[in-house]
């Protein structure tokens, strides 16, 4: 599991905060729950959201991480699963007559999901249904764990986080991988692929502790400029 740190604004900066070391036939969704656990219990600190691969853990595990830790867990839809009310493909919302919604927020004493009518010229105008109509809906977010959830899929933050977030996971993989040379590496030893894995964060790390207490320069080409070194000799 891999934390943003948001401060650095130079560049999407990700450092390790639960790290796994386990046989090739255990699956990495086994771990998502005991991972938040050990935050909770060792850093009394919990993310708001996970932003995960695809949505493998299950839907009761993804249930009880947003009930009991309060954490939400947003994934991208797999091709094979059907959709719930109010979703049609997109997923976008929309009411029983079509007209599309736009999620208000998350009621959190009762969970509940409420979408409404915000389009400046919305379908509401012509529908034989308006005078009978709040321009408002609600939904329980355990009706569908990631189509709802914490946060629905359909809203314009889960989008983004999927499309812009997402994707920063592969070249922090890569940093790990390539730069470091854990591609080239066999371990046939879970004890010794634990001892890399430990180095291997630490270097992450420390890699992050520097870039981001390094003073921030205005020059947009500042690691390309040559500079002269000064020895102090006469």
């Amino acid at each position: 599991m891999r934390l943003w740190l948001s401060r650095r604004s130079e560049a999407v900066l990700l450092v390790p905060v639960v790290s796994w070391a386990v046989p090739a036939n255990r699956g990495e969704a086994l771990f998502l729950r005991p991972s938040l656990e050990y935050c909770l219990r060792r850093l009394d600190w919990l993310p708001d959201l996970v932003v995960g691969d695809m949505g493998y853990i299950g839907m009761e595990v993804q249930r009880d991480i947003r009930q009991r830790l309060g954490v939400g867990v947003l994934t991208k839809l797999r091709p094979d699963m059907k959709l719930v009310k109010p979703f049609e493909p997109g997923p976008v919302a929309v009411c029983p007559q079509g007209q599309r919604l736009s999620w208000l927020g998350l009621e959190a004493h009762d969970q509940l999901h409420w979408f409404g009518v915000t389009e400046p010229e919305p379908l509401c105008l012509r529908c034989w249904d308006q005078s009978g109509c709040a321009r408002q809906f609600s939904y329980q977010a355990a009706t569908h764990e990631i189509l709802f959830g914490r946060i629905p899929l359909a809203s314009g933050v889960a989008q983004r986080l999927l499309e812009k977030v997402r994707p920063w996971i592969e070249p922090a993989q890569s940093y790990e991988k390539n730069q470091l040379g854990l591609s080239g590496m066999f371990l046939n030893s879970l004890r010794l692929t634990w001892t890399a894995c430990l180095l291997a964060d630490t270097v992450v790390l420390l890699r992050a502790r520097v870039l981001t207490s390094r003073p921030a320069t205005c020059l947009p080409l500042y690691e390309l400029t040559p500079r002269q070194l000064c020895f102090g000799l006469e």
